[in-house]
């Protein structure tokens, strides 16, 4: 069926070596039958979207816009980059755009470990502290490593970011006792001493109701692995990767002991925030890292018993953030009106199902969230896609890439990290 529905015949370009950052539209071309001009023509705007958000810098770095606000946020821009990664290996230009985003990631998260968001000059765009901004470039960093066996990525820099980013966590663990940080939008919820790390805001940027994010303290345990090998293997630091290790022993312990909620509906499911004094929240949130992505990080699979119930807990009414429509039904957040869905949600949900009917629905609604630009947004009305927010995202647009290239044109997935 899937093959009926998508017959893609993809074409490459190579780009010319120039001053300029290679583009990904340039990169490659993707010429579909007559009966998916839709899926084309959202591709097309996709890679051409994400063309306009990677500005080189003076001193060698990459700067990635997040789209229509003119801010680098970690997170955005670790997804941002991904797409390039498939070309990486063989083209040194793609390599060196990469770098320079890795790198800057590193240098800024040097100059402030609990920003999420910076200007062309390392200064603080937001100061908002969400763990998955201090996870998503180690593991940005290491996935370019393992696909394309560089390790040069890995300077003195580098390491650098890294080694603010690990004392954050480590502080971090123990808020009430030893944290400083604090943010006019951040409530004073008490907490206890879970093993996990604290986290400040979501990855919509929304404050957390309950501090230990469930879905970022997963993406904390894969990124420690990722910096436990990259300390061992790369830096040959044996002391630091002990460290890294022990860390993520009592995160991994946390999210099992107060991570998982028994329902009597559901059975056990994992919720999206506790405190680790009874108190829990269960939804899910359109924003990555999300329960339901959560095979995407390599710590849940796709067979796991836990995740199978949390999925249909999260993809049912029973998830206050989920939403239906005459044309689209996903998760959307609390982040955007009451009723959006979020085409990053229902990427994630076609990336996690291993069925095909399943994969085609939410290829269907993606692209029928298209209002006419060619582009992926924030969240759109499922009744007309003509609302919606963010005019332009990069985040989706480059999850939509990953999809094509990984799922119909023959690139194998790009690396996850796992034990």
């Amino acid at each position: 069926m899937l093959n009926l529905f998508i017959l893609l015949l993809f074409s490459f370009s190579a780009f010319a070596q120039t001053e300029e950052l290679p583009h990904l539209s340039q990169i490659a071309q993707m010429n579909l039958p007559s009966a998916n001009q839709n899926l084309q023509a959202l591709y097309t705007g996709a890679t051409k979207n994400l063309d306009t958000q990677f500005i080189p810098m003076s001193n060698g770095t990459v700067y990635v816009s997040t789209g229509d606000i003119p801010a680098e946020w970690l997170r955005d821009s670790s997804v941002q980059v991904r797409p390039y990664l498939f070309f990486a290996k063989e083209n040194p230009a793609v390599a060196d755009l990469v770098k320079g985003v890795i790198t800057r990631q590193a240098k800024s998260m040097a100059v402030d470990p609990y920003a999420n968001a910076f200007k062309k000059d390392y200064s603080v765009w937001e100061e908002k502290y969400e763990l998955d901004s201090l996870a998503n470039p180690i593991l940005l960093a290491w996935t370019y490593w393992k696909y394309t066996g560089d390790a040069s990525i890995f300077t003195v820099d580098v390491k650098k970011g890294f080694e603010a980013a690990l004392s954050t966590m480590l502080l971090e663990q123990d808020h009430t006792l030893n944290s400083r940080y604090n943010h006019r939008e951040l409530a004073r919820n008490p907490v206890a001493q879970t093993g996990m790390v604290w986290s400040g805001f979501r990855p919509s940027d929304d404050a957390c109701q309950y501090n230990f994010l469930i879905p970022s303290e997963m993406m904390l345990a894969q990124a420690l692995l990722a910096l436990s090998e990259i300390e061992r293997t790369v830096y040959a630091d044996v002391a630091e990767a002990l460290v890294v290790e022990k860390l993520r022993a009592e995160v991994i312990s946390g999210i099992q002991k107060y991570g998982i909620i028994h329902t009597e509906k559901y059975g056990d499911i994992y919720a999206y925030e506790v405190d680790g004094l009874g108190n829990y929240n269960l939804m899910d949130d359109g924003n990555l890292p999300s329960l339901l992505g959560s095979p995407l990080l390599g710590f849940t699979s796709l067979n796991d018993p836990i995740y199978q119930n949390t999925r249909r807990f999260i993809l049912s009414k029973d998830n206050p953030f989920y939403f239906e429509g005459s044309i689209a039904s996903g998760v959307g957040s609390p982040h955007t009106p009451k009723g959006m869905v979020w085409p990053l949600a229902l990427l994630a949900q076609a990336f996690t199902t291993s069925i095909e009917v399943e994969f085609l629905q939410s290829l269907i609604m993606i692209i029928n969230s298209d209002p006419g630009d060619h582009v992926l947004h924030e969240s759109f009305n499922p009744n007309n896609p003509m609302k919606f927010t963010r005019k332009d995202f990069g985040w989706p647009n480059a999850m939509l890439v990953e999809l094509v290239l990984t799922k119909f044109m023959g690139f194998s997935p790009l690396p996850v990290v796992r034990e």
